[in-house]
């Protein structure tokens, strides 16, 4: 049986890492002009957002300290660094491009996280995240392919 430092541990990199999508996709959505995909950049934060706050609440569940930032404390890590660069130049295949990047981290948490022997209460919250978050990464990359040929 997993220990509780463990769960904790596990769940607050899942934490980091939503918190991380979540300031990621709000700079991509400041980023573009396409007003569906802006909509689109927002609602994926959104859903991170409410992903931490789920998690934060097993973390309390289990007598820790919820994560309460991203990786980096004011500045985007792990897949979400390159977005800023991709935002100033205003394209949408550079944007598109790093956010597909940054969810194949996402989607790796996940998948680590899946793998660790979590409590079944505890998989049970990851595993329908994790599901959520692959559909997003997936939604993310075919845009970023129609951008593709559309530009190429």
């Amino acid at each position: 049986m997993m220990e509780k430092n463990e769960i904790i541990e596990h769940l607050n990199d899942l934490i980091q890492s939503n918190k991380d999508s979540e300031e990621g996709f709000k700079t991509a959505a400041d980023g573009v002009d396409n007003e569906q995909m802006k909509a689109l950049f927002m609602e994926l934060s959104n859903q991170r957002a409410h992903f931490a706050r789920e998690l934060q609440d097993v973390v309390k569940q289990y007598g820790g300290e919820p994560q309460d930032d991203g990786s980096i404390a004011g500045s985007l890590h792990k897949g979400w660094m390159n977005i800023k660069s991709a935002v100033t130049g205003n394209d949408e295949t550079a944007i598109l491009n790093e956010a597909e990047r940054a969810e194949d981290f996402a989607v790796d948490a996940y998948e680590k996280a899946m793998k660790e022997g979590l409590p079944q209460s505890v998989s049970d919250v990851v595993s329908r995240e994790y599901h959520l978050v692959k559909a997003a990464h997936d939604r993310v990359k075919a845009l970023r392919d129609r951008s593709r040929a559309a530009s190429g």
